[in-house]
């Protein structure tokens, strides 16, 4: 099969598990993880175009499991949420859809009942998830090929860890006039027919009932999850906050930014899809230029970090100058030191980052120039930097939507650890690590207005689901 064959040498594309075809399948199986959607989703079109090509129909299987570490109800409702615009729009496309929650999330289960000619599946660097495609590779008896799905440049063209935006724009802005293009959006040839007694959830949010998940943090109405509602934020905000975003990007008090990391994290929408959408925006070239400096460039910084980094959510990840120096100045005396739970639950003498972690707590998004500003003062008031990476990330994690994610880790590795960044003026705690203050900060937006802000968006109730141990 040439032509299958020159599929698999597309930079995007990884062979784990090689071999030809199975000649004998009855199908092509999509196992659907990262990339959540049927629009403009690399994955999907391989998948799509494999099946097209060997002449088999393409059934898209969705196995939800519930121990993946600090998940939560709140990050469950919000995948449940998109199901059914995922189920819709591969209807639209021709392919099948199978939904299967723990405890029959099983790929390879799966794969037995409806013998496969190949699978294919979506990227994700983490830890966790890449021993899942380990595993997956080394039981199916079918190819596996998995998609670089929710970058703009294939993360494997890049070679090695990038140590700055500055090394990694380049290599990126390099390859984007081969890769910053619209999708193909194909529609299977062959349609997919069900075995009459296969197992499959209906597509809605009543299945995460059933899970036995972490229910102690509540899900949050401020971002309804779906690719629906990721392309109306997007076009709203390329229509209402584009013009103006350079200057409005890093004023928490102003709603200047897109909101759609939620939606990039559960693959709900595609960088593919923004970025296009911005490049070909009627905006000025320093607002289109900046928003995409971010999501481009910046993300796929974040996304080399946790690739090419093993550990990418401890201090281990920090370079060696800021290892000397954070350890130089590990001694230092603390003014101020908060316990886990008194951060988490926003106690601490300070109501800029009060309000930044209530702003979390409450509607699961922080705005980035906080985010940057709350990493830091947990260094700031903690006992030692391992200590101040672990409870960030914890944090993060556990109430962040976008938590999880290789943004949210190199953002916390550049605030406390100095990844992707420079030395700076040396001064107590922090060594030569960039520092922030509230007077510094304050000079910068209006935070009295950020402050107020999040309490009238969050109101008094908004802890009700914090842990109490």
């Amino acid at each position: 099969m040439p032509r299958l064959e020159q599929l698999a040498l597309d930079p995007r594309v990884t062979v784990r598990g090689g071999g030809p075809p199975d000649p004998d399948g009855k199908t092509v199986v999509y196992w659907m993880q990262r990339a959540q959607r049927a629009l403009d989703n690399p994955a999907l079109d391989v998948a799509i175009e494999a099946g097209n090509l060997l002449g088999k129909p393409v059934v898209t299987f969705l196995g939800v499991m519930p121990f993946y570490p600090n998940a939560n109800l709140r990050a469950y409702a919000f995948l449940a949420q998109g199901i059914p615009d995922i189920a819709s729009g591969l209807e639209r496309r021709g392919v099948g859809f199978v939904l299967r929650p723990w405890p029959n999330h099983h790929l390879a289960n799966f794969c037995e009942e409806v013998r496969p000619s190949i699978v294919i599946g979506d990227e994700n660097p983490l830890r966790e998830t890449e021993r899942w495609r380990q595993v997956a590779a080394e039981r199916l008896r079918a190819p596996l090929w998995t998609v670089d799905a929710d970058v703009i440049v294939p993360a494997k063209l890049l070679l090695k860890e990038q140590y700055a935006a500055r090394t990694i724009r380049p290599r990126i802005h390099a390859h984007l006039g081969e890769f910053l293009k619209p999708c193909a959006n194909p529609k299977a040839r062959f349609a997919w027919r069900p075995p009459s007694d296969m197992c499959s959830f209906p597509p809605d949010a009543e299945f995460i009932s059933g899970l036995p998940i972490d229910r102690s943090v509540s899900a949050v109405t401020t971002f309804p999850g779906g690719t629906a509602e990721a392309l109306r934020i997007l076009k709203r905000f390329v229509n209402e906050r584009l013009t103006g975003y350079a200057l409005r990007r890093n004023k928490p008090h102003l709603a200047g930014t897109s909101h759609l990391s939620p939606y990039l994290h559960f693959g709900h929408i595609g960088p593919l899809t923004v970025a296009l959408a911005v490049r070909d925006a009627d905006a000025p070239d320093d607002d289109r230029d900046a928003f995409l400096e971010e999501m481009i460039v910046r993300r796929e910084l974040a996304i080399n970090f946790v690739r090419f980094n093993l550990h990418y959510d401890t201090i281990e990840s920090a370079e060696p100058w800021a290892r000397k120096t954070l350890a130089k100045h590990a001694r230092d005396e603390r003014e101020y030191i908060y316990s886990e739970r008194q951060l988490e639950h926003a106690e601490t003498h300070d109501p800029l980052w009060n309000a930044a972690q209530q702003q979390m707590i409450c509607g699961g998004w922080m705005h980035g120039y906080m985010r940057m500003y709350w990493a830091k003062k947990i260094l700031e008031w903690t006992r030692s930097a391992a200590d101040a990476y672990a409870i960030a990330v914890r944090l993060n994690d556990r109430y962040e939507l976008d938590g999880r994610d290789p943004n949210g880790y190199a953002g916390i590795a550049w605030a406390i650890a100095g990844k992707h960044d420079r030395p700076w003026f040396e001064r107590p705690v922090f060594g030569t690590i960039r520092y922030m203050s509230y007077a510094s900060t304050s000079k910068k937006f209006d935070t009295g207005a950020y402050i107020a802000r999040v309490a009238a968006l969050t109101g008094s109730d908004c802890r009700a689901g914090l842990r109490t141990d």
